[in-house]
């Protein structure tokens, strides 16, 4: 034999050597892997797999009822909340020349379809007197005094807008 096939001998044996030890490693995980895999598999295990998921199974449909519920509910909330006074005018003013500090006042409530009331409050020597007007559509069907229409026009155009 000359030396080029005793060199390439050798290294097919170190070949042969260093693939055998990788078999043996990948033989020893696979086997590792197995026994697990089978106990995983054997007896209360599987059982409690079996419970664990369909209890998840049970949790989805719950929750799936529960989450229709609260967007019903929210559903109902938004429909009320269109009725409720979402918007304020509010304009203090002297009503007689004679008594001052801003004591009287026209407030405007409304919706946020403009539905609502202004209401006004007349502070003079003799008393406070109240009215009360109703709004439809941002409209009042009574005649407004410039204090009420002031309030009015402020809720209308507010920034205080709830959506």
């Amino acid at each position: 034999m000359d030396v080029l096939g005793i060199v390439m001998a050798v290294i097919e044996l170190v070949l042969i050597v260093v693939l055998f030890v990788m078999l043996m490693t990948v033989r020893k995980k696979l086997s590792s892997l197995e026994r697990r895999y089978n106990r995983f598999l054997r007896g209360k295990d599987v059982e409690n797999m079996e419970e664990v998921i369909l209890s998840r199974f049970a949790e989805i449909s719950g929750l799936k009822r529960s989450t229709r519920m609260v967007a019903d509910a929210l559903g109902g909330i938004d429909e009320m909340s269109q009725m409720s006074f979402q918007k304020m005018g509010l304009v203090k003013y002297d009503a007689f020349d004679d008594i001052g500090g801003n004591l009287s006042f026209a407030l405007a409530l409304l919706s946020k379809k403009n539905n609502g009331f202004v209401l006004n409050s007349v502070h003079g020597k003799e008393g406070c007197y109240t009215y009360l007007k109703e709004i439809v559509n941002g409209e009042s069907y009574i005649a407004l005094g410039s204090e009420e229409q002031q309030a009015l026009d402020k809720a209308k155009n507010a920034d205080n807008f709830m959506e």
